[in-house]
């Protein structure tokens, strides 16, 4: 191949499918952009209610020698993890624990005044008042041309309740501003690979794009055809890993969205998980996102995790006293099963080679965090908020440590991890709160 494809000229073929364009335009051999060697990818997922602080932090500081109960799913991924303890959420402001950890937990700033109302007297909050760290990032790679992809940043959710509320978005493209993470699978394929015209069957939109592969394949390089060949048989797999899910899920009546006293989630929600995780891979994989959010239920969330025998909603077993020992072991049970859903994250960047034949895997470049809105459920402490780091070799973090950082405004985490995306910033969310900089994590 001499020349790339202008976009202009790609544009013009109408027989190109809607399905096909928000991927084939963003290849190297259409755009015309130089591909990233060593592209930096940053993933943050977010886990409700706080944790068990004894069974998730390692004894002591410094390397790690064993990891506690709840993260031993990730042991296979020991020597490339960080704990991070000690900072804080401690802009203060409106809203609840709960309200705040969420709302402020990637802004790093205060909510405004809202309708949303917690626990306590704490006065109502509305949204945050600026924006989250994951778009600051993807902000930043979208200005740059070797880093620019189709969609910027992605959105998934996993059991997220169809409610616009505080405790229900962590990502703010600006103030005022909130995203909304995508549970369904189906939307997001959607959202990805253009809608289609009847909403009948996912095939039909892999038919379109195989169609145009072959009227498009001279025109592409040897790389981008495999990439895309590649492509479409995970989109393939997705169609029968949503057919899975959907024969698995065992309801026999539309789920409302909330219950005042109990909040349901399907029966299929361990499957959708790994749809949605599989799925983001691929579309990191293909450089569609080089930012992405996961999020599981939501803050204050009382979702019934019946795959794993546990009866109760998640929130009401969070602020059970530590002598219940059963409450105790029921999230821990929980907080395990979240820790096993990033090991199988994390596993599949591992064993996905970096695109473009320059060595190593996707995880070497991607950092996941791991996150959450509380310290501890019980005490509804916004310290020692519960942050993991995992992969990102070639990104400067020092792996296979377990930091203790003393009481430091989290604000200056955020800082780091946009320093670890090569983003260099003075300060962000409430200036007075990033006083000595980014946390040295290198």
């Amino acid at each position: 191949m001499t020349g790339h494809l202008s976009r202009r000229r790609f544009l013009r073929q109408a027989s190109v499918s809607a399905a096909a364009l928000p991927f084939l335009s963003g290849l190297p051999s259409v755009s015309g952009a130089a591909l990233d060697p060593k592209p930096r990818r940053l993933i943050i997922v977010f886990s409700p209610n706080g944790t068990v602080p004894d069974a998730f932090w390692p004894k002591q500081p410094g390397p790690i020698e064993k990891l506690p109960p709840i993260l031993e799913p990730l042991d296979p991924f020991k020597h490339r993890l960080m704990t991070a303890k000690g900072p804080s959420i401690v802009v203060g402001g409106v809203g609840s624990r709960h309200i705040q950890g969420m709302g402020c937990l990637l802004t790093g700033n205060q909510l405004f005044p809202g309708n949303a109302k917690g626990g306590g007297n704490s006065p109502s909050a509305g949204w945050a008042k600026s924006i989250s760290i994951d778009q600051e990032v993807a902000n930043f790679f979208q200005s740059k041309q070797n880093s620019k992809t189709a969609f910027g940043s992605l959105q998934f959710g996993v059991a997220v309740p169809d409610l616009a509320d505080p405790r229900t978005r962590m990502s703010y493209a600006g103030a005022n501003q909130p995203l909304t993470p995508i549970s369904d699978p189906r939307w997001m394929v959607d959202k990805l690979y253009g809608k289609t015209k009847d909403k009948a069957s996912l095939l039909a939109i892999i038919d379109d794009v195989k169609d145009d592969l072959a009227r498009f394949s001279d025109q592409l390089s040897p790389e981008d055809r495999e990439m895309l060949e590649r492509h479409m048989e995970h989109v393939a797999e997705m169609q029968r890993q949503l057919e899975i899910a959907d024969a698995n899920d065992s309801r026999n009546h539309p789920v409302p969205d909330i219950d005042p006293d109990i909040e349901l989630i399907n029966d299929n929600t361990p499957q959708i998980s790994r749809v949605q995780i599989d799925l983001m891979v691929n579309a990191m994989a293909n450089n569609m996102a080089r930012v992405a959010t996961l999020q599981y239920m939501r803050s204050v969330g009382q979702a019934r995790m019946k795959w794993l025998n546990v009866k109760e909603g998640h929130h009401k077993i969070s602020h059970e006293p530590d002598e219940n020992e059963d409450a105790r072991t029921k999230l821990i049970k929980i907080n395990t099963w979240f820790a096993g859903e990033i090991a199988y994250l994390a596993t599949k960047l591992r064993d996905t080679p970096e695109p473009g034949g320059v060595g190593g895997s996707m995880l070497d470049n991607t950092l996941i965090l791991w996150v959450n809105e509380l310290g501890k459920g019980n005490s509804h402490t916004l310290n020692n908020i519960p942050f993991v780091l995992i992969g990102g070799e070639n990104l400067g973090i020092k792996q296979g440590q377990a930091l203790e950082l003393g009481k430091t405004p989290h604000n200056r985490l955020l800082m780091a991890i946009a320093k670890a995306m090569g983003h260099e910033l003075e300060s962000f969310g409430i200036a007075k709160y990033c006083k000595g900089g980014a946390i040295e994590l290198g």
